[in-house]
C-alpha cells in the first residue's frame, strides 16, 4: 500500500512493442513492472508495423488482437490501440502526451523500454521532449555495461535516480535501470519461424494466443 501525499497520483506505465506475436517473455516482463513500479495500470501498446520488415503477414488488428488474448482479465494490464489509429509515424512522445492529458498533470507516468532500445534513445524523435512527460525505465539485461554512448550520457545522465521511491516523488524527468526477477529469452522471430516450420510454440505463448494463431492459420508463410 502507498502512502504519503506524493502517493495518491495514479502510477500509469507505457510498455510498446510491435508484439508480433505477443509471447510470454512480454506478458511477464509487463507483470513484474506492474508489481516494482506499483503501478495502477500498464498500457501495453501495439506499434505501427516497422518498415524495415517486409510486407507483414499479419495485419495490425491481428496483432491487438492476439495482445488482448495474452493478456485476457490480468489485473492492471491494458491492451491499448492508440498508436494503431494513427495516420504516419507514430511517436513515443506523442502516445506520452496523450496519456499526459487523459490522466493529468500529477500523475507518475512512466515509460519502459528495454536496454537495446536504450541505447538508441538519442537518435529517437523528439528525446528531450519525452522526460517532460514522463519517467524513463530502462528494463535491464542480464551482464548489460554501464558505459553508454556520449550522446546518451548527456540526454540522460543527471536524471537518473537509484530507486522507485525516488523516481515517483515526482510525476516526470527521472531515469531509472531495473531489473527483473524473470527475465526470458523469447523472441517472437524465432516464434514466427517455429510456426512456419510447423513447430510447436508452447509454453512459448499464452495458451489463447496460441489458439487464435492456430485457428486463424497466422506466421505459416517462411520469413
Amino acid at each position: 500500500m502507498r502512502h504519503g501525499a506524493n502517493n495518491l497520483a495514479p502510477r500509469v506505465g507505457m510498455l510498446g512493442g510491435t508484439f508480433d506475436p505477443v509471447h510470454l517473455g512480454h506478458l511477464r516482463s509487463a507483470v513484474e513492472l506492474h508489481e516494482a513500479l506499483a503501478l495502477d495500470r500498464l498500457h501495453m501498446i501495439p506499434a505501427q508495423q516497422p518498415p524495415l520488415r517486409g510486407r507483414p503477414q499479419v495485419s495490425a488488428q491481428q496483432r491487438l488482437a492476439l495482445l488482448q488474448a495474452g493478456i485476457g482479465d490480468t489485473p492492471g494490464l491494458l491492451a491499448d490501440d492508440r498508436e494503431l489509429q494513427r495516420e504516419g509515424p507514430s511517436y513515443s512522445v506523442d502516445t506520452l502526451t496523450e496519456l499526459r492529458a487523459e490522466y493529468g498533470e500529477q500523475a507518475r507516468l512512466v515509460m519502459a523500454i528495454g536496454f537495446d532500445a536504450f541505447l538508441r534513445l538519442a537518435q529517437w524523435h523528439q528525446p528531450e521532449r519525452l522526460f517532460e512527460l514522463a519517467h524513463l525505465v530502462v528494463i535491464a539485461r542480464p551482464g548489460y555495461s554501464d558505459s553508454l554512448p556520449a550522446a546518451l550520457t548527456e540526454l540522460v545522465g543527471k536524471r537518473r535516480v537509484d530507486s522507485v521511491e525516488t523516481l515517483m516523488l515526482k510525476p516526470f524527468g527521472g531515469y531509472l535501470t531495473l531489473a527483473l526477477p524473470s527475465l526470458m529469452a523469447i523472441s517472437a522471430t524465432h516464434i514466427r519461424q517455429r510456426i512456419s516450420a510447423g513447430k510447436s510454440v508452447r509454453y512459448l505463448v499464452p495458451a489463447p494466443v496460441e489458439q487464435a494463431i492456430q485457428h486463424h492459420g497466422l506466421y505459416q508463410q517462411r520469413e
